[in-house]
């Protein structure tokens, strides 16, 4: 018996292995790439939404400041109120705004709660010119 066994010990096994389980994570692999496509896409519609909504948000001033230019200024006491009205956002800019700014709202003073009123003499018309040209929108 001893005999036997050692030939079946010495028998050569021609490199054969055992089974061996292999694991698989191709299925881990496909959810890990879509969950970062999802992520990604996600991400990518957030910032367009945003982007859309700064775009079309009001701004206030780009509103008045489209409507002083659009001021008649041969209907002087409508464009010495709209003037005051319009202007007063912009007053804040700095301090040389805020100063034109009370200069002309001054100006404007005689133009106003009257019935009836004069055209804008030049020295105003100027100052009105000149308080459009330092608005920054």
């Amino acid at each position: 018996m001893k005999d036997l066994t050692k030939k079946i010990y010495e028998i050569p096994l021609h490199d054969i292995k055992g089974i061996v389980e292999v694991q698989e994570y191709s299925f881990y692999y496909l959810l890990g790439t879509l969950i970062l496509i999802l992520l990604f896409l996600g991400a990518v519609a957030y910032l367009l939404y945003k982007y859309i909504q700064k775009r079309n948000a009001y701004n206030q001033r780009k509103e008045y400041y489209k409507f002083l230019q659009k001021i008649n200024l041969q209907e002087t006491k409508k464009a010495a109120y709209a003037i005051t009205h319009y202007g007063y956002i912009f007053k804040d800019d700095g301090e040389r705004q805020a100063g034109m700014y009370a200069n002309i709202v001054d100006r404007l003073e005689q133009y106003k709660y009257k019935k009836s009123v004069d055209a804008f003499d030049d020295e105003t018309l100027g100052y009105i010119e000149l308080y459009k040209g330092m608005i920054d929108v």
